[in-house]
């Protein structure tokens, strides 16, 4: 069972907006260009990460006591 609330509400904007960052950001700051482009590239692996884990979540039954 996949959350369609956490990959295509988290996972895939991240993983747009990190692209974005290291792709358009980067070039345009001289001297950290290092910085944002790491920056960017984390971003979008960790939207990788949460799209990922999206589509392994599950609903957990409810305890009842």
């Amino acid at each position: 069972m996949t959350s369609k609330q956490i990959t295509i509400g988290i996972g895939i904007p991240m993983i747009v907006v990190g692209a974005l960052v290291a792709i358009f950001l980067a070039p345009t700051q001289l001297g950290l260009q290092d910085t944002i482009e790491f920056v960017g590239s984390l971003i979008g692996i960790l939207g990788v990460v949460i799209f990922i884990a999206g589509l392994f979540a599950r609903k957990m039954p409810q305890i009842t006591s």
